[in-house]
């Protein structure tokens, strides 16, 4: 069986966004791969984090990949500090990374720009992501639009690896859902949706109670026209909601708009509301079951034990094949 590899970085509230973009796709893969599931709290710190903050938040992810419906039993959900493998291959990675290639990252240069003192850790983040995916055999992993990036550099990373030391890592591919890959801010369409937008309008935490989805979703901008109909260039604030509305109803966007033929903007908002609290509210059930039990720490336990035993295996070929250490 095939293998998956994705993981969420445990800052701030999971949005629409990240729901779709990634976590989403995992429930369906799930029955047809080995997928591991990690929560990659060191990549958070590449940033300044507030330690209880940073806690709260990798327990509450970890309690949201089993509330979102994967099944523990079949998939390894784990903490990424909890397998020192992860660091210390992601060392070795930076070794053979290039400066130039790492600050040509858009993500470094967006998260860096006019700021002075800037964590070397950022700079250094797509070797240790390579590492998360390369220790693991990884086939595909799926993401959204903004990591293909990084995804390309971990491959670059791989066969680097692979044609100057040994040839151990398999070669990833990438999986991008073919829509929703990219969802956009509620208030400014023309950018993608993030947790760390300080507008709390234009972003929908799938942790949001009822009644704030509802008048987020009601004040989600739009345009004058009052036609529901998909057109990403003019009317970039209605395109949105299709795309979230048809990843929710499972409907094409030419049906939803046929649903709407004249009809305006109100019922529409109304009917993508009602399709997200549909989906939306057993997960937060899940989640507040699971948030401070004893089955959430088995399931993290299990998780690293496993997660260790495969990262070790891989990072003993890894120093072998550069020589690393005493040959045994």
């Amino acid at each position: 069986m095939k293998r998956i590899f994705s993981g969420i970085q445990p800052t701030g509230s999971v949005t629409l966004g990240n729901y779709i973009g990634a976590m989403k796709q995992f429930i369906d893969l799930q029955h047809e791969y080995d997928c591991f599931f990690c929560i990659v709290d060191q990549h958070a710190i590449t940033v300044p984090q507030d330690r209880l903050e940073l806690r709260k938040n990798i327990r509450s992810l970890a309690a949201l990949y089993v509330a979102i419906g994967l099944d523990p039993e079949k998939n390894t959900i784990f903490i990424q500090s909890e397998v020192p493998a992860h660091a210390q291959a992601g060392w070795i990675l930076q070794c053979i990374s290039y400066i130039g290639e790492l600050e040509r990252m858009t993500q470094f240069k967006d998260k860096s720009a006019g700021k002075e003192g800037v964590s070397a850790g950022l700079l250094t983040y797509p070797p240790l992501m390579a590492a998360d995916i390369l220790l693991y055999n990884t086939d595909l992993v799926p993401v959204g639009e903004d990591q293909k990036q990084h995804l390309e550099i971990t491959r670059d990373l791989a066969e680097r690896f692979n044609k100057k030391y040994s040839d151990i890592f398999t070669i990833p591919d990438i999986r991008v859902p073919k829509v929703g890959a990219r969802i956009m801010s509620l208030q400014e369409p023309g950018k993608k949706m993030s947790k760390s937008d300080p507008n709390k309008k234009a972003t929908i935490s799938i942790l949001d109670d009822p009644k704030q989805i509802e008048k987020k979703i009601k004040s989600a901008v739009t345009d004058s026209e009052g036609i529901v109909r998909f057109d990403k260039e003019n009317k970039a604030g209605v395109s949105n909601l299709l795309s979230i509305y048809s990843i929710f109803s499972k409907k094409s966007v030419e049906e939803i708009e046929a649903m709407y033929e004249g009809k305006g903007y109100g019922d529409f908002k109304a009917g993508l509301a009602e399709v997200i609290l549909e989906e939306i509210m057993p997960i937060q059930e899940r989640y507040r079951e699971l948030l401070e039990s004893k089955e959430l720490d088995d399931i993290l336990d299990r998780g690293a034990e496993k997660a260790n035993a495969e990262a070790n295996r891989m990072l003993r070929k890894i120093y072998n094949g550069m020589g690393l250490g005493r040959k045994r």
